[in-house]
């Protein structure tokens, strides 16, 4: 292992001077910081097709029937009516492909992808990820699995239209478009296995000389335990895709059960005597810590932006990193506690029940230091800092509501209502989008060697906070209130009636939540080209990211570095500054202190004088 390492690394080491064709450059890159960008791109890209979606859902919630406004009539005939309203058709699929690019396309390429590819090589010092080549193919299964996810819109049937769950019987008997969202996922998740393994290696072998595991910051340790858990979780989805794509395919019966009568399909090749509720127990065993795949690299990003702008050391640190491990342990084993309404043994129901409430202590333990950083820090409320408060925030509203669906009591009575619905949305766009927005902010002086727009940083959150909260709120109160969660229309239902004024407050809030986003993309992109040009640690940070040329060249640092410190020595009684880059020996700290001593001893002598 370590001669492979070492010919890898041996290949970008001290290659500043290095030249590669276009195609080699920015398509076929196997540089860490490249492939990161791809992946941002892509997911940007993605984040549009999928928010879209979701603005056709919330028209149709809203108002009924009713044509979409200045392009229904332009959109595809399987897709809406004669007058451009959606069909009910069209509607499930919506739901399905809304979910799953969300999920997969998105919220997982944009934290491990794009911070795990940039983040950890430059946070531990190394001049690329362990393994570049196959960095490069993790990347490229990522579109090629998008693109085939929306194959279906060209297929008979349409897309996929199961659910982002895909339950059977339903997801094994459904159109050519879902069979081509099975393929997708497979590949999706074999990338996430070729990243993991990456990041593990990177990890463990890779770290600049005195750096200990101690000294990791919490974005590397956040993506190194959500690596592991992708490792452990995807394998059993990628089994259970296989199973699925069979028996949607070949006609077998691992999840069909006997006595299927499908009135559009011929089942008589079909044997049946499969377990419907197998899928679940597989699905939802990689997809449950899954929610800590998308969320936990978040964790580790506000870790890190909370402590640098609030100008003190995290409070906590190995407790954090201890609560990380524990929250990815038990992630693991309570997947169950999606399952209280699939008639299981009230015993083992309870169990679930009881190891989801216990989730609640790491991630209060997170949520306590998170404030103690910030508590009496002289906080700098820069784009990248709002975005991690709001986190923070966000994350706890979406925690709350968890223990009320960790209950099996309450959770039976609203189970596939829009309480669930909310309670999604606010821990992951509440959480981890705020902390896609964070992260992206805080790394793209590094990443561009470019400064961002402050001024439109601070629009784009505001709207973006505001609005967001106006979307997914009001959802809680129409969960109690009964309304179900895949609902094509309310109306037809007298006791959903009063509630639609606010299914219309909502999609307006949605409406200008989806719109704002460009000014996140144009920021990004007018910034990326014609921006202020970056200093090297524009924001006094320790980290070893900070101690590479903005943008890092291609090997990252220029000069050997040596780890003396911890990430987070911030106001620290060594140093005359109030932060201490990780690389400052004691010799410099000395140099430091005596310089700094003389400047005082000669504007006291000067003010002495002046008297």
């Amino acid at each position: 292992m370590e001669a492979a390492l070492s010919t890898e690394q041996h290949g970008h080491a001290g290659s500043h001077g290095h030249s590669e064709s276009f195609l080699r450059h920015y398509i076929f890159s196997t540089d860490h910081k490249m492939i990161a960008k791809q992946f941002m791109v892509t997911a940007i890209i993605f984040l549009f097709i999928g928010g879209a979606f979701a603005l056709f859902i919330r028209w149709q919630l809203a108002y009924p029937g009713e044509p979409i406004p200045l392009i229904g009539k332009l959109l595809p005939s399987t897709w809406v009516n004669e007058a451009g309203a959606v069909t009910a058709e069209w509607y499930t699929q919506l739901l399905t492909m809304h979910g799953s690019i969300m999920i997969f396309a998105v919220i997982i390429p944009l934290l491990v992808g794009t911070f795990g590819n940039f983040a950890i090589p430059l946070m531990i010092g190394a001049d690329d990820m362990a393994f570049p080549f196959l960095n490069m193919v993790s990347f490229w299964l990522f579109p090629v699995a998008g693109v085939l996810m929306m194959g279906g819109f060209f297929m008979e049937g349409g897309m996929a239209a199961a659910g982002w769950t895909a339950y059977p019987p339903l997801s094994a008997i459904a159109s050519y478009g879902q069979t081509l969202w099975i393929v997708a996922l497979f590949l999706i998740g074999f990338s996430s296995i070729l990243g993991a393994v990456n990041y593990i290696t990177t990890v463990l072998n890779m770290r600049a000389p005195g750096m200990k595991m101690f000294d990791l910051p919490m974005t590397v340790w956040a993506v190194f335990i959500t690596a592991i858990i992708i490792t452990i979780g995807t394998p059993v989805l990628a089994s259970a895709l296989a199973m699925l794509f069979m028996d949607n395919f070949l006609h077998t019966s691992f999840f069909q059960p006997e006595n299927l009568i499908v009135p559009t399909r011929d089942m008589s090749r079909t044997a049946g005597g499969g377990q419907p509720l197998l899928w679940q127990h597989l699905f939802w065993f990689y997809s449950h810590p899954a929610v800590y795949i998308m969320i936990l690299p978040g964790m580790g990003v506000v870790s890190d932006v909370l402590s640098t702008f609030s100008r003190k050391p995290l409070y906590g640190y190995k407790a954090m990193v201890f609560a990380i491990i524990a929250i990815a342990f038990l992630g693991i084993i309570v997947w169950g506690h999606h399952m209280f309404q699939s008639g299981m043994n009230p015993l083992l129901g309870t169990t679930f029940m009881v190891s989801t409430m216990v989730i609640a202590v790491p991630s209060a333990i997170k949520t306590f230091n998170w404030l103690g950083t910030m508590w009496r820090g002289k906080m700098e409320f820069t784009t990248p800092m709002l975005n991690a408060v709001a986190f923070v925030s966000m994350f706890v509203i979406g925690g709350l509501s968890g223990i009320f669906m960790a209950s099996t009591p309450v959770d039976v009575f609203i189970h596939d209502t829009y309480f669930i619905v909310g309670h999604i949305h606010y821990v992951l766009f509440g959480g981890s989008l705020f902390a896609v927005f964070a992260g992206l902010f805080y790394w793209f002086p590094k990443m561009t060697g470019r400064m961002y727009d402050e001024r439109l940083g601070k629009w784009h959150f505001w709207i973006t906070f505001i609005t967001f909260n106006g979307t997914f709120f009001p959802m809680h109160i129409l969960g109690v209130g009964g309304m179900m969660r895949r609902i094509f229309d309310p109306t037809v239902y007298d006791f959903l009636k009063p509630f639609q004024p606010m299914n219309e407050f909502i999609t307006i809030n949605a409406m200008i939540l989806g719109f704002a986003q460009f000014l996140l993309v144009y920021n990004l992109g007018y910034s990326w080209f014609r921006g202020r040009k970056a200093k090297r640690n524009p924001w006094r940070a320790n980290t070893l990211e900070w101690q590479a040329p903005s943008p890092p060249p291609h090997g990252n640092f220029d000069r050997p570095l040596h780890v003396y410190h911890g990430p987070y020595e911030y106001s620290s009684p060594l140093t005359v500054q109030d932060y201490l880059p990780q690389t400052t020996s004691p010799e410099e700290i000395e140099e430091q202190r005596r310089h700094h001593e003389t400047r005082l001893k000669q504007k006291n002598e000067a003010t002495a004088h002046q008297e």
